[in-house]
């Protein structure tokens, strides 16, 4: 039984979600502040958090940054914010995922899945396959499904590996820059577009509406096998 601390100020969304978690078999801890967010974190340690930004006495990053200060567990961010800047601030202090508020119960439950099946142990492969293609990670190699070579430039490739080692995970555009180019790059969002849009005609069968390599407008990228 995984165990998920939910951080958040609402009370009924706080109670719904209780509810819905513990029907589906997870153990749920609740906290309505950052500080006994972080003061139960410590006392019993979850396996997920879920964590609202706007919080009454800190900064839902602040949480997100001392929860990461000792665990690598998965943060998932709730934000009712508009503004983008919110999201990637909390995805650069260590956030896995967010969603925005008001959201489907049903898809923060896929979320909430897909984020404990990564952290979960998993035996080493390094081969993933998808219905139109297959990567290499070990031969640094892509090929269709008819077993033809797809040839990406070495930075496509640098790409495409980083996302594909986070598969299903939001990846911020300044960590691909940062991974791929170099710290001095953080801020060069064009890259991303460019090689992104050449992995797609590559890769995806219909390049215009991707089915693989997903864009969050702002935000990152996510790869989904």
């Amino acid at each position: 039984m995984s165990r998920i601390l939910v951080v958040d100020d609402d009370d009924q969304l706080r109670r719904a979600l209780r509810i819905n978690l513990a029907a589906r078999r997870y153990e749920v801890l609740t906290a309505a502040d950052g500080t006994s967010a972080l003061r139960t974190a410590g006392h019993t340690p979850p396996d997920l958090a879920i964590v609202d930004l706007g919080l009454p006495d800190l900064d839902g990053v602040e949480v997100v940054r001392g929860l990461r200060g000792w665990t690598s567990i998965p943060i998932i961010v709730l934000s009712a914010r508009h503004d983008q800047a919110g999201k990637v601030e909390a995805l650069d202090a260590g956030a896995d995922d967010y969603v925005t508020k008001p959201f489907g119960m049903d898809e923060l439950l896929a979320r909430i899945r897909a984020a404990l099946r990564r952290a979960a142990p998993q035996p080493d492969s390094v081969t993933i396959t998808t219905a139109a293609f297959t990567i290499d990670l070990a031969a640094k190699r892509v090929t269709t499904t008819a077993g033809d070579e797809v040839r990406l430039t070495p930075t496509e490739w640098h790409m495409l590996e980083l996302l594909a080692r986070h598969p299903d995970k939001l990846v911020a555009q300044k960590q691909v820059l940062r991974e791929v180019w170099g710290p001095a790059y953080e801020n060069e969002t064009g890259y991303l577009r460019v090689h992104l849009a050449n992995l797609r005609r590559k890769l995806e069968p219909d390049p215009s509406r991707p089915r693989y390599l997903i864009t969050e407008p702002g935000i990152g990228y996510r790869f989904t096998p």
